[in-house]
């Protein structure tokens, strides 16, 4: 056993007999990742994220090699993002003559990929040797790697820790680190429990942790913006994917969308969700105009895709009162094997196509975000579509600062058990980060109205077929997240393993080193 492992001897043997055998290392470390996943929606056990966590803290300070650690930190990984995507097996269940034999397939594999940062921060810390400060190299280790997670490869930052505190006053801290700031807070209570069983001191530094953290949640909590003078319509057609495009539905879930947007009230602007109408753009023009009309003499901004060349495009425009649109915003970050597939024309040879393409071609991407005007006073609207709003550098990337956000989505892909809440999570606190209001509108829910701090001001539940109307809250100013990004927490990161690293040299040169 590492001479600088924590925790009582019958614990230390416990852990030297699970580090006897790799099976045992993978099998409890995954447990602790599932236990650690059930603090997300829809189960919200957040406190369970902190046990799970120590789970893994113990198993990487007790690992023998950093190959062990590794395997640890992969496998607490697995259980935990195993959990949290669940929902992924929705989008092959589509067409489960085609895909279905591909569900738990891309459930495993997707969830052990994303797996992997973890298990390289693990072998990082390992290799380090921190002793009574592993709590700090895990959590500076495991925060960075969620940094990269949600950056390499396109990225998916999807379902990290710091997600569990949305509904908590401590969701407000958003405001200065984002969610990756709260994922490195949630990493360091988590692991630190571990640390905090060796002693009474360690126990009352991770009392008195949660303490202040808590208490200053308190002090960042905001009274409710203001609402502008002008209301907003979300129409919720509540189309199942399996039935969206099927030739004997496809216009009565289009006329459904017709006649919830020309119901009682008057509106300032309706928002249809991604892929409302139900032909390319110019392809049939009297969709587009009936569209326009259903909503009129509001505005409308509704879901379609268009053709240019042999370029498909996820769109959203922006009519009144005719088809001819007054701006087109096309999709920019496309999803992987969704919206589009990596190394297309190979994969295409083998039989795999992109889940969400209708022309087999996949999607083209658009230029990037765009600030968009809106008549009538309704200010300036940054439109997101769909995955787009689980980034928050897609909002950071926009040229001007917005008064707020649309979100349109067809989150029926992502079925009714995690998916769709997770998501509105996800909405909420780029609301937070940015200190900006979203109309969210979904195609089988959740539709919501979220103000700058993240409430939910109005919503309209899954599998519900219905309208929103309710008052467009007010931005609050520019946040400091907003102006830093991931900086902050990025160079503070690469800061405390730098040092770490340093006392871990001094202490191989001189063993009495107090730094110890």
């Amino acid at each position: 056993m590492p001479t600088d492992v924590v925790g009582r001897p019958g614990m230390r043997d416990s852990l030297a007999w699970v580090h006897a055998r790799w099976p045992r290392v993978f099998a409890v470390a995954l447990s602790g990742g599932i236990v650690a996943g059930l603090g997300q929606r829809p189960v919200d056990l957040w406190p369970f994220t902190f046990v799970g966590l120590a789970v893994g803290a113990a198993l990487v300070a007790a690992a023998p090699t950093w190959k062990r650690a590794a395997l640890s930190g992969w496998a607490l990984g697995t259980g935990y993002f195993g959990l949290t995507f669940a929902w992924v097996v929705n989008p092959f269940l589509v067409e489960p003559e085609v895909y279905g034999w591909m569900a738990p397939f891309g459930v495993f594999f997707l969830a052990a990929g994303m797996a992997l940062y973890w298990g390289l921060a693990a072998g990082i810390v390992q290799a380090l040797r921190p002793g009574r400060w592993l709590w700090l190299a895990m959590a500076a280790a495991f925060a960075f790697a969620e940094v990269l997670r949600g950056w390499l490869f396109t990225g998916f930052p999807w379902g990290g820790p710091g997600m569990i505190w949305i509904d908590l006053p401590m969701a407000q801290y958003a405001r200065f680190g984002g969610v990756y700031g709260l994922n490195a807070v949630s990493f360091a209570l988590g692991f630190g429990i571990w640390q905090a069983i060796e002693g009474l001191q360690g126990r009352i530094v991770w009392v008195g942790a949660v303490f202040l953290f808590a208490l200053g949640g308190f002090f960042l909590q905001r009274p409710a913006p203001a609402p502008m003078e002008a209301t907003v319509r979300l129409v919720q057609p509540n189309a199942p994917q399996e039935l969206k495009w099927h030739p004997d539905w496809v216009e009565t879930f289009y006329d459904r969308s017709k006649e919830l947007s020309a119901g009682e009230g008057s509106p300032d602007l309706v928002i249809w969700p991604e892929t409302t109408i139900p032909a390319l753009l110019g392809q049939s023009p009297w969709f587009e105009a009936e569209a326009a009309a259903s909503a009129a003499p509001a505005p409308l901004i509704a879901g379609i895709q268009r053709r240019d060349g042999a370029s498909y495009y996820n769109s959203l425009v922006l009519y009144r009162g005719d088809e001819v649109p007054l701006w087109v915003y096309d999709k920019h970050h496309l999803v992987p094997f969704g919206e589009f597939v990596p190394f297309g024309n190979l994969m295409a040879k083998v039989g795999i196509h992109g889940l969400a393409q209708r022309e087999g071609m996949g999607f083209s991407s658009g230029v990037g975000a765009e600030v968009l005007p809106l008549p009538d006073g309704l200010g300036n609207v940054l439109p997101l579509i769909c995955y787009e709003m689980i980034f928050p550098r897609d909002i950071r990337s926009a040229p001007v600062r917005p008064d707020w956000i649309v979100q349109s989505t067809n989150d029926a892909w992502f079925g009714t058990f995690s998916g769709p809440q997770q998501h509105l999570v996800q909405a909420r606190f780029r609301a937070i980060e940015f200190g900006l209001p979203v109309a969210r509108a979904a195609n089988t829910g959740i539709s919501a109205v979220i103000d700058a701090t993240g409430a939910v001001t109005a919503s309209l539940g899954l599998g519900q077929a219905g309208v929103i109307d309710a008052p467009i809250p007010v931005a609050l100013p520019e946040t400091p997240y907003a102006k830093w990004a991931d900086w902050p927490l990025i160079l503070g990161a690469i800061a405390t393993l730098f040092i770490l690293g340093l006392r871990r040299r001094r202490y191989a040169i001189d063993p009495d080193s107090s730094l110890r």
